[in-house]
């Protein structure tokens, strides 16, 4: 279960990256490397502050192949869609690889018997961070510090879902999917519904 998770993860946050680079008009190398970026950033920072050797798509080679494989084949499709629902499967994918790579980096790290809120923070940042790179390489501050509508936040309440549900003795698959859906569902609501965290301080 954890690897069909990882999986989807990584190729719905390399959709993410391909589009944000088709965009931006990169070349197949910058798309390439968005996409990659995107794809395994997060779980490559899970797996160094987890001292896990080798890196998952190290080990993994069929990873890479997948990532190489998407960038040459989605480009042309992204073509033939309206701006609007590229707009969209931007935001549909973005919120799937975030509760994905949220409920795989909480997963690993209970499994390595760290502390509860080390559990949920990890997932948290193995969540964000590959989105966090995809926009500063496409030179946009990254969508979790400007955009007002929950984002981290649905990741946070994710995990936490996923570590009580485990603590409560649930099947491991339901927790799993439990925490990735209570994330991708939030971060779906904000935006369908446009709900949004106040500034901090607020503005008079």
């Amino acid at each position: 279960m954890l690897a069909v998770i990882e999986i989807a993860a990584i190729c719905a946050f390399a959709v993410s990256g391909l589009i944000e680079a088709v965009r931006k008009r990169m070349d197949v190398v910058g798309v390439f490397t968005v996409a990659f970026v995107t794809a395994f950033g997060g779980g490559t920072l899970r797996d160094l502050l987890l001292d896990r050797r080798p890196l998952s798509w190290v080990h993994h080679q069929e990873y890479v192949w997948l990532v190489l494989g998407l960038t040459l084949a989605g480009p042309p499709l992204l073509g033939l869609m309206r701006h609007r629902w590229a707009d969209r499967l931007m935001q549909a994918t973005d919120a799937i690889g975030l509760g994905l790579f949220a409920a795989s980096g909480a997963a690993f790290a209970l499994a390595a018997e760290m502390p509860i809120i080390v559990v949920v923070l990890l997932g948290v940042v193995t969540g964000v961070f590959g989105g966090v790179l995809r926009d500063v390489l496409c030179n946009e501050i990254p969508v979790v510090f400007h955009d007002h509508r929950p984002y981290a936040l649905c990741a946070f309440l994710g995990c936490w879902v996923l570590v009580g549900l485990d603590s409560a003795g649930a099947a491991y698959w339901f927790s799993l999917l439990a925490g990735a859906g209570t994330s991708t569902g939030l971060r779906l609501l904000a935006l369908a519904m446009d709900w949004k965290i106040p500034s901090w301080p607020k503005e008079n």
